[in-house]
């Protein structure tokens, strides 16, 4: 069986050479849609999220072509595994994907080869024009044909890989789907060669990362973990003369989940990241229902209040105790006291002491606001730490001969002491004492 194959004319060609696409301006929006909602079979449409509108157009601008691309949609199975990535790092990373989700061509323009050539320019600009408005760029772009009224040839002729079909589900809302039982067919197309490799990493290039950082963090543990990290911090005292929706051991350990989560822990980010929480997980921290028989979500002043009133060094000693249970004994290691202002305090510095290598935390002390880290180090800290045979590293601002005589005398430590030039005195002497390496080492 031969077939013909149908060659644009002098004057087809020539759009196909001139037409050019440009980013839609949002007075162009209402347009676009009335010319959606009088020519494609579809609609116009509303998207959510992130979101382009394109306009294809010839030498005298006269519109030829328009294009939509918003968000992508949260779950598709045959995607999913094409790309590789985990459930987790699709919630995460799926900002890096947009669905083209509508495409139509005006009946007016109707010539071979311009819907590739159409698709094919705006692809080729998409990525940029995705930075420019949003600060991340796009890797893989989707979209779905509906086996009942088109064949997809425009994408496969544009490149695009049909990955099967959808079980035929829609969005209806943001977060909302209903079945409407007609399967649509899948295509999907990498804007660069090593897109999939790029969503499936371990860990994103830099230039992708800050869509990570914008992604809300959330609770991965299952009812059963959360139970077990409960029943860890029952034991804190409870301040409280009368408990209503929230014991203190489930904020204390809704604390510890944001922390294992790597999430923000400000008042209103505990907030936001227990408002994440679903009703089972809610259940298993032990939050009491409320009268409808659901688990609320504690709010930033509910937050505030156990930071305010929780015992802080019964506190202390209950996640060392999780941390000996979880982890083991901490090694042999180099110890670092330092002392930092919290990115999500309220501005009080602590002191903290670290092993270097595998990061045990071994205590930490608030540094009030009328003192500093000198006499805090001293009395609070490295009294009640266990650093026989440890070396022990500060910084120059605790280059102090008590400091050095408790780490050695009392507490049986080797210590690692920064000088400067603010204590010219001991400097000198060591200059005169000590010969200096032949090249330069980080401190």
């Amino acid at each position: 069986m031969s077939y013909k194959v149908r060659l644009p004319d002098i004057a087809q060609q020539q759009l196909l050479d001139e037409v050019h696409v440009e980013v839609a301006t949002s007075d162009q929006v209402s347009q676009i849609n009335q010319l959606l909602d009088q020519h494609h079979y579809l609609g116009s449409h509303h998207p959510v999220g992130e979101r382009l509108y394109y306009i294809a157009q010839d030498a005298k601008k006269n519109w030829v072509a328009i294009l939509v691309f918003s968000a992508a949609a949260k779950h598709l199975k045959h995607r999913d595994k094409w790309i590789g990535w985990t459930n987790e790092q699709r919630r995460r990373r799926l900002s890096l994907v947009t669905n083209n989700t509508r495409f139509l061509l005006l009946p007016e323009f109707s010539v071979p080869n311009l819907g590739t050539r159409v698709l094919r320019l705006t692809l080729e600009r998409l990525s940029k024009d995705w930075q420019m408005q949003y600060g991340h760029p796009i890797e893989v772009v989707e979209t779905f044909v509906d086996p009942e009224q088109f064949c997809g040839t425009v994408y496969t002729a544009a490149g695009w890989i049909e990955l099967g079909q959808t079980d035929g589900w829609g969005r209806c809302q943001r977060d909302y789907y209903v079945k409407h039982g007609k399967p649509k067919r899948l295509f999907a197309r990498p804007l660069r060669r090593n897109s999939c490799r790029s969503l499936q990493a371990e860990h994103l290039k830099p230039g992708l990362a800050m869509v990570e950082a914008k992604t809300p963090a959330r609770c991965t543990q299952r009812a059963k973990q959360i139970k077990s990290i409960v029943d860890h911090c029952k034991a804190l005292p409870e301040y409280r003369a009368r408990v209503e929706s929230y014991p203190l051991f489930s904020l204390a350990t809704l604390i510890l989940l944001s922390m294992l989560c790597e999430a923000p822990r400000g008042q209103k980010d505990l907030e936001k990241f227990a408002r994440g929480l679903n009703q089972g997980q809610r259940r298993a921290l032990g939050i009491r229902p409320d009268r409808k028989g659901s688990y609320p979500a504690p709010s930033q002043s509910t937050f505030s209040r156990f930071l305010e009133g929780v015992n802080k060094d019964k506190l202390n000693e209950h996640l060392l105790c999780i941390q000996r249970q979880l982890r083991g004994p901490a090694p042999g290691d180099l110890v670092i006291m330092d002392g930092k202002e919290p990115k999500h305090g309220s501005g009080a510095s602590i002191i903290t002491a670290v092993t270097a290598t595998s990061q045990h935390n071994l205590g930490c002390a608030i540094v009030d606001v009328i003192t500093n880290e000198i006499p805090v180090a001293q009395q609070k800290l490295i009294p009640h730490l266990d650093l026989e045979g440890h070396f022990v590293s500060l910084d120059a601002l605790h280059t102090q001969d008590e400091t050095a005589r408790m780490l050695v005398l009392e507490a049986g430590a080797h210590y690692l002491l920064t000088v400067k030039d603010n204590q010219p005195t001991i400097r000198a002497n060591i200059e005169k004492k000590v010969t200096a390496p032949e090249a330069d080492f980080p401190p």
